[in-house]
Parts: structure tokens; C-alpha cells; sequence
């Protein structure tokens, strides 16, 4: 098996945060494995341009509904 430069890490996620993300996968005509990478990818750059490592609002709770 050639090496692409890629890690391999087991993630663990919610029933509810999965089906989210793959929703929004479908949405980008992405894989699911692609859109996490996607976002992930997207949180670094935002952290380099702003040089925080988490945002302002860390504190305040979300409205999210993925638990």
C-alpha cells in the first residue's frame, strides 16, 4: 500500500453530529471522511489568520441540537 502522506485516526462521534455532518457532505458532494477533513482543514487556517487557538465565544454555550 503506497503512503499518501495521510493519518489514519479513529473518531468517535454522535448518532446526531454523524448524521449532521453526512447531510452536509451530501450538501458539498462530499464524502463524509472529506467534509471532516474539509473542516478540519478550514479550523486551522481560521486559528493561522486570526493566531487563536479557540474563538472568543469558547465559553458561551451552543445551540445545537447533535447530542
Amino acid at each position: 500500500m503506497a503512503d499518501t502522506g495521510k493519518k489514519q485516526v479513529p473518531l468517535r462521534l454522535s448518532a446526531k453530529l454523524y448524521e449532521a455532518i453526512a447531510a452536509w457532505a451530501e450538501d458539498d458532494f462530499r464524502s463524509i471522511n472529506g467534509q471532516i477533513e474539509y473542516l478540519l482543514t478550514e479550523c486551522v487556517k481560521q486559528r493561522k489568520k486570526n493566531g487563536k487557538y479557540v474563538s472568543d465565544t469558547i465559553d458561551e454555550p451552543l445551540e445545537l441540537d447533535i447530542k
